[in-house]
């Protein structure tokens, strides 16, 4: 999200020492509510979808490229929680496209710097890796957090790549664009910002620009980083 408002909280002082955090969390349920405002209605496909056989895979269903009720009871499940819409069950391409990409997210492993696009010679830096929609903090060469899964600006309203710094830094700023609460906000450029959601990071199609985060995510990121460090923002989300 981008803006900068009124705030309230104090913003901690100091940095402690982070720890390395892995994606073995990354498929961790959400309950979320799907639709503007309220739940929908929406009816159970019978139709078979062009990712079926991919879909069922990931779901851990019966592979046999054929949609059952059970199927789509696991997908329609899978979509409500992630926020794809329509949530009726279809194994199409925004579901697998969000599949697919938690699948490469997990396949990073330990290692999300393994290319060295994220500069090492820079000491505390937050990478963030539009490409694969992951974040993390290292320190040199050494990973101190993540990586982490995260959500980047939309097609229109990208996350702008290159090298950057933490400028400002609210615990609870409000977003006058968005009317929404934006906590454990760090900007870094303009109104870009680090920052906590209460929503799935894989939600489609993205943010209006800021690098949104997990509730836990995003309060170590406050922990671990102050005003003046470095960000660095690099690739290109899908889609975009």
């Amino acid at each position: 999200m981008r803006g900068i408002s009124a705030i309230s909280g104090k913003a901690p002082t100091g940095r402690r020492v982070g720890i390395t955090l892995g994606l073995a969390g990354l498929l961790t349920p959400l309950t979320l509510v799907v639709g503007s405002g309220t739940a929908q209605a929406a009816s159970c496909t019978t139709s078979t979808g062009p990712y079926q056989k991919q879909v069922e895979k990931f779901l851990g269903r019966p592979v046999d490229g054929k949609q059952s009720a059970t199927d789509c009871k696991a997908i329609r499940a899978f979509q409500t929680k992630h926020l794809i819409k329509p949530n009726i069950g279809y194994a199409g391409p925004v579901t697998w496209g969000v599949m697919d990409l938690m699948n490469k997210q997990k396949a990073v492993g330990d290692n999300p710097n393994k290319a060295g696009k994220c500069p090492v010679n820079k000491g505390r830096i937050a990478c963030v890796n539009l490409t694969l929609q992951i974040s993390w903090v290292q320190d040199g060469s050494r990973l101190v957090y993540g990586p982490v899964p995260v959500r980047t600006g939309r097609n229109g309203a990208e996350t702008r790549t290159g090298a950057k710094k933490i400028y400002l830094r609210k615990i609870n700023h409000w977003s006058t664009i968005y009317k929404v609460w934006m906590p454990y906000s760090q900007f870094f450029d303009g109104g870009i910002a680090f920052h906590q959601v209460d929503k799935s990071v894989w939600s489609p199609p993205g943010s209006g620009g800021c690098v949104n985060m997990r509730k836990d995510d995003a309060k170590k990121y406050w922990s671990l980083l102050k005003k003046g460090d470095d960000v660095y923002v690099y690739g290109r989300k899908p889609g975009t």
